[in-house]
């Protein structure tokens, strides 16, 4: 298995993104540690992956909160012994955030997502980087969207948002690589079955006057593959990118973007 032996905190647990790189990697060998706001909606992914024979812990984590992100990474440290990855999914309802105009868009709004994404990516980052340090090694991973590097618009404060998490995963991989610790950002399309990509393509599609599937089939068709990428698929690669068969990658933004996005 290609994460056996490992511990793993996985922020937004709660969320499609977070419960199913949370399944993929207990499914893979690791103990997960499962970190979010809402106490039920992890201890629903928790169950399942205790039903399938995984091992999962719990706990309520305001991942802007400086304090409890500490406490809880000391607290996983000396519980499992070892923090070998970190993965942050956490994420913001985007309605008031995306589907307006800039030259339309309240400075708060447009403000949401960047004192948020950046914020909550550096405070678990750098909680986890400072312990992996200490035992020289670890993964740290982070999740962005494709708008970061592309021209999008209808946006908002989003895709300032993911280019700075783009921009700290990187300079946090050039501080922590000689500790042993490497750093990979997830950069993915939209996956559509997810409850929050369903509103945000509600609100494009809103926007530009076309029915939800109709925005939908207008994303997939600006893949090269002509699909967008599935939770599954993008909980694969952060499984592989976490583990030590992908040692030599770090400081890079992985491209899952199903071709949106051409390297």
């Amino acid at each position: 298995m290609l994460l056996e032996n490992k511990n793993a905190i996985i922020y937004g647990a709660g969320g499609a993104v977070g419960g199913e790189v949370a399944r993929t990697f207990a499914a893979e060998g690791a103990r997960v540690f499962l970190a979010g706001r809402t106490g039920a909606a992890l201890e629903a992914v928790a169950e399942k992956i205790r039903a399938s024979g995984g091992v999962a812990d719990v706990a309520t984590v305001d991942v802007l909160d400086e304090d409890a992100v500490e406490a809880h990474a000391d607290a996983v440290l000396q519980e499992a012994g070892s923090l070998d990855v970190s993965f942050n999914a956490t994420s913001l309802p985007q309605t008031h955030i995306q589907g307006t105009p800039f030259v339309e868009l309240p400075a708060d709004d447009f403000d949401l997502p960047i004192t948020t994404y950046p914020r909550a990516n550096f405070l678990t980052a750098r909680a986890a980087g400072r312990r992996m340090a200490a035992q020289g090694t670890g993964v740290i991973l982070t999740i962005t969207a494709s708008p970061s590097r592309t021209a999008v618009p209808l946006m908002g404060g989003m895709a300032p948002a993911w280019a700075a998490v783009e921009a700290l995963s990187r300079g946090l991989a050039a501080e922590l690589g000689p500790q042993g610790v490497r750093v990979v950002c997830l950069n993915a399309a939209g996956m559509p079955e997810t409850t929050q990509l369903n509103e945000v393509y509600t609100l494009h599609a809103n926007a530009y006057g076309i029915t939800r599937d109709a925005f939908e089939t207008r994303m997939a068709e600006r893949t090269l593959r002509k699909k967008l990428p599935t939770v599954a698929e993008i909980a694969d690669v952060a499984a592989f990118v976490a583990s030590d068969r992908a040692a030599a990658m770090t400081g890079a933004i992985a491209n899952l973007s199903g071709g949106m996005i051409a390297d």
